[in-house]
């Protein structure tokens, strides 16, 4: 995906003339797949590890140089929504990039839970760029011994 197009020719200290790349732009191409799907937009997504423990389910994510009024969590039967936009606000020609990977504007990402959670116990936490969610989780699975009955 990256974009690795020879463009302008520069010269060198020497004089030589030599082909100059564009930076790698790894966004370039994203959510233009076609005019007609849908299935990609210009948000970017998140990547995101999802485990759980005995009481919880646990949701991370990096999201540095967001600014937390910038987030909106939901929780919707069985499904968790983060939607968001980091803004960079450091503005660079676009000629003067040698690379380019970091994804600056709206994003989001939706995960199905696995279990149901406790919707008016979820916390949310944003410390050193690491978003970090919380979901107590509804009903805990109990192991249920069966008894032999004599006929």
């Amino acid at each position: 995906m990256y974009n690795t197009l020879m463009t302008e020719t520069k010269k060198t200290k020497k004089g030589i003339p030599v082909k100059a790349e564009a930076p790698n732009d790894f966004f370039a191409n994203y959510g233009k797949l076609g005019e007609t799907d849908d299935l990609f937009s210009s948000e970017g997504q998140l990547s995101c590890d999802v485990f759980s423990d005995e009481k919880n389910i646990i949701v991370k994510s990096t999201l540095a140089g967001a600014d937390p009024k910038n987030l909106d969590i939901s929780v919707s039967n069985d499904l968790l929504t983060i939607r968001g936009f980091r803004e960079d606000r450091n503005k660079v020609d676009q000629g003067e990039f040698y690379a380019r990977e970091i994804y600056w504007g709206a994003f989001s990402r939706s995960i199905v839970l696995p279990q149901a959670v406790d919707q008016n116990k979820v916390s949310a936490t944003l410390k050193n760029g690491v978003l970090t969610i919380v979901l107590p989780k509804k009903y805990r699975t109990t192991a249920i011994k069966v008894k032999h009955l004599k006929d």
